[in-house]
């Protein structure tokens, strides 16, 4: 049989009639020739209509991928998931080979900014040389920052890594599923001791290594949405992760297919969230971006932009398309979507009015 999928739409179709699929290979091809232009113009800046530039960056999953994704037009790399060097393997990855790893993408991006989300292990992301217990809720158990203050040695030895590559290169690090001010205070106090560490080994004479590290925190958990303002204090940038935002906003596992429909980042209630954490980062002049599927959506980008976010990380296919959104973007248009969109009651409601705008 003819299968005909339209990934955009959601929609499958079995058997479809020839004028069915000469039409949808006629979108194929114009969404083809669009996405061939706008990847023309991928590596210049993306600035707003009147004169805002928005960093837009990559997501990846190790080195490997960051000079595709450099050249797909990514202005830095707004999440480095350090996980995929932990998976897939019997043994923990020790510590000179993680600053190898971190390194090399560091190195690959040119002076651009390497953001690196330290192991968030544990739900859906198990680690076979890493030794968890059970758990019933494991999205609500030890995962994230959690585990890594759980296991000090491991959090550590990979701060250890990344203070060595910070001496030399452009780095942000981010701790994931922080919840509460004492979570990153314990944090920053890891980092300031593996900064410490590795500037006594760098420098016996005394003089410690010198290195300015962007510390920065991803915003998964609806109480850190709520508590910005207090946590800004104590971090440079948020990075909201929308995908288990989502799902902690709407009680909805992300993996679980029959609630699949609350599971949608554009639901006013997340919105709502996303503007309050943008309200808090602004008390404390701190800059807000989104590292979720949702800053992959060019529909999207305005209602980001208008609610204050000012980075983007994304696949880095969706790079040029993105770029291509905040171009054509005026802010005082923006800002009047994002209002729109937050008086809205349903999802459905903001896709529409994304659709038609």
């Amino acid at each position: 049989s003819t299968i005909a999928i339209d990934g955009e739409a959601g929609e499958v179709r079995i058997d479809p009639p020839a004028d069915v699929v000469a039409e949808l290979e006629d979108e194929a091809r114009a969404r083809k020739e669009r996405l061939a232009t706008l990847r023309g113009r991928a590596t210049e800046p993306a600035v707003t209509l009147d004169g805002v530039a928005v960093e837009v960056a990559a997501n990846v999953g190790g080195p490997g991928e960051v000079e595709a994704a450099v050249g797909a037009g990514a202005d830095g790399i707004g999440l480095f998931r350090t996980e995929f060097l932990f998976m897939d393997r019997g043994e923990l990855p020790d510590e000179r080979e993680q600053e190898a790893a971190y390194r090399a993408a560091a190195e690959a991006l040119e002076g651009r900014p390497l953001l690196v989300r330290t192991l968030d292990a544990g739900a859906d992301k198990p680690i076979a040389g890493l030794e968890q217990e059970p758990e019933a809720n494991p999205f609500l158990g030890i995962r994230g920052i959690r585990l890594g203050l759980e296991r000090p040695e491991l959090l550590g030895a990979q701060l250890r890594a990344l203070c060595r590559v910070g001496v030399d290169h452009r780095l942000r690090i981010m701790f994931p599923m922080v919840a509460t001010t004492d979570e990153l205070a314990a944090a920053r106090a890891a980092l300031e001791e593996a900064h410490l560490q590795v500037g006594d080994e760098r420098a016996p004479d005394g003089n410690g290594a010198e290195s300015v590290i962007e510390i920065g925190i991803m915003v998964e958990v609806p109480a850190a949405a709520l508590m910005a303002s207090t946590l800004a204090g104590e971090c440079d940038f948020f990075s909201i992760g929308t995908n288990d935002l989502t799902q902690y906003v709407m009680a909805a596992d992300r993996g679980n297919e029959h609630v699949a429909e609350l599971n949608d980042p554009l639901h006013p209630a997340v919105l709502r969230l996303i503007a309050t954490t943008v309200e808090g980062a602004a008390t404390r002049d701190r800059w807000v971006g989104v590292c979720g599927e949702l800053a992959g959506d060019e529909l999207a980008t305005p209602l980001l932009l208008g609610l204050g976010v000012r980075e983007l990380s994304m696949a880095a296919p969706a790079i040029a398309a993105v770029k291509h959104a905040v171009r054509s973007t005026s802010l005082d248009d923006a800002r009047t979507l994002a209002s729109s969109a937050l008086a809205c009651a349903t999802a459905a409601e903001v896709r529409a009015m994304l659709a038609s705008s």
